[in-house]
């Protein structure tokens, strides 16, 4: 099984016609996802990779019945792309753009969730079931099919560690890239949840990073939640107190949002936390062998 994606999910993508979002598009449909319509105002009636393109969401909708959206807009258009999303009642929006203000994206946030709609990202790689669907721009390539789900802020140190796992025998469920931004639609716990009730999940990798407290929320939802293991990675532990390191919500205010009281954190709920990449796949062995 999975979460969110799988094999039957069908993707509308928002921004078919610009150079991201045709690429992508075309790295999608290799893979082997149901790409079936495109949207660009003013494109309507185009044919991009032999996907059909509308000009609206809504069209595109009544036509093709999509389970979910991916947007590759500009950021100055992805708040208008997120709202006709979710307008047309598209029950997965996936926003990989970087850049959305960050009271825009809290204006977002609430719109989508207000019409019980999810929202993964923004800034982010978007997620895979290996070997069924991609949603987003992971390389494909180092991903296998498996039973270990990854939730990630950062999407290249997801692809280490997917690599390590792979590497090691350790297929994924699903991988998902939650987003950098100080606001993101879909939180650690949500996903969390969903992969504790995946029956075909055995466990579950957390790569988290310095700057705000959403891996001390997680590490206490798992303590109180959590039966499968779950392991963790936390990014930044050399970083200087006050700077933003990469992304936008990777800034330490005083003692809150140190790599030391997230991994704290973690160790108190009695999560192992990895210090290298390499070591999750180990760390993985070790608590299934356990059970």
């Amino acid at each position: 099984m999975s979460i969110l994606i799988n094999s039957e999910t069908k993707v509308l993508v928002q921004g078919i016609t610009g150079h991201d979002g045709s690429f992508h598009a075309g790295s999608m449909l290799a893979y082997g996802t149901k790409i079936i319509s495109g949207v660009t105002p003013g494109r309507g009636g185009q044919v991009i990779n032999g996907i059909p393109v509308f000009n609206t969401v809504k069209e595109a909708r009544d036509q093709t019945q999509p389970d979910c959206s991916i947007i590759f807009v500009p950021a100055r258009f992805t708040t208008s792309a997120i709202r006709e999303a979710a307008d047309a009642g598209i029950p997965l929006i996936v926003c990989i753009t970087e850049g959305i203000p960050v009271l825009e994206m809290l204006a977002n946030y609430h719109y989508v969730r207000e019409q019980g709609l999810r929202l993964i990202g923004p800034n982010c790689p978007g997620l895979i079931t290996p070997e069924e669907c991609k949603v987003g721009i992971m390389p494909a390539r180092i991903h296998k099919a498996g039973s270990i789900g990854v939730i990630s802020r950062s999407g290249t140190l997801t692809y280490e560690i997917v690599y390590n796992l792979t590497l090691q025998g350790y297929g994924q469920s699903t991988c998902i890239g939650i987003g950098g931004d100080p606001v993101v639609g879909t939180d650690f716990m949500e996903l969390l949840e969903l992969f504790e009730k995946d029956n075909d999940t055995s466990a579950v990798v957390l790569v988290g990073e310095i700057g705000g407290e959403d891996e001390e929320r997680a590490a206490e939802y798992i303590a109180d939640n959590m039966k499968k293991p779950v392991v963790a990675f936390i990014s930044g532990k050399t970083a200087p107190p006050g700077k933003r390191m990469g992304h936008a919500g990777a800034i330490i205010s005083g003692d809150r949002g140190t790599a030391e009281a997230k991994v704290k954190a973690f160790q108190a709920a009695g999560v192992k936390v990895a210090d290298r990449p390499d070591e999750v796949p180990g760390l993985i062995s070790q608590l299934l062998h356990d059970e």
